[in-house]
């Protein structure tokens, strides 16, 4: 039974650093193939991928899930702590989880209006 182990063992030390180099090499040609296919077509790669608030949704989404973490942390210590003034640290997990979804939510959502605003801006301008 040692010997099945030891086989397992050695082919996983050499399937997973294979598939490893496979997924990454199948990223890049992937990326490559795309920007290849946009030259053909004759869109400028640089200028059409990146999307223009891309910090700012990124921004505002980690913003909201701190401020979820946050709010979760104050309602689960002042709150919901047990009447007896006992701290049991599982019983209000999902408040965690929610708040952290709401807020994040709330946070791309704020990000949506702004980008609508820059781009309806944007548009009267033109």
């Amino acid at each position: 039974m040692e010997d099945h182990a030891k086989e397992l063992g050695v082919m996983v030390a050499i399937i997973v650093p294979l598939a490893f180099f496979a997924m990454i090499f199948g990223i890049v040609y992937l990326y490559k193939r795309e920007r290849m296919a946009m030259i053909e077509r004759g869109m400028n790669p640089r200028i059409d991928l990146p999307q223009p608030h891309t910090n700012l949704r990124w921004g505002l989404l980690l913003i909201g899930s701190g401020l979820g973490l946050f709010f979760a942390y104050l309602l689960d210590n002042t709150a919901f702590k047990h009447v007896n003034g006992d701290f049991d640290s599982d019983a209000n997990v999902a408040i965690y989880f929610a708040l952290i979804a709401v807020f994040g939510g709330l946070g791309l959502f704020v990000s949506y209006l702004v980008d609508m605003k820059y781009l309806s801006k944007k548009s009267s301008q033109e």
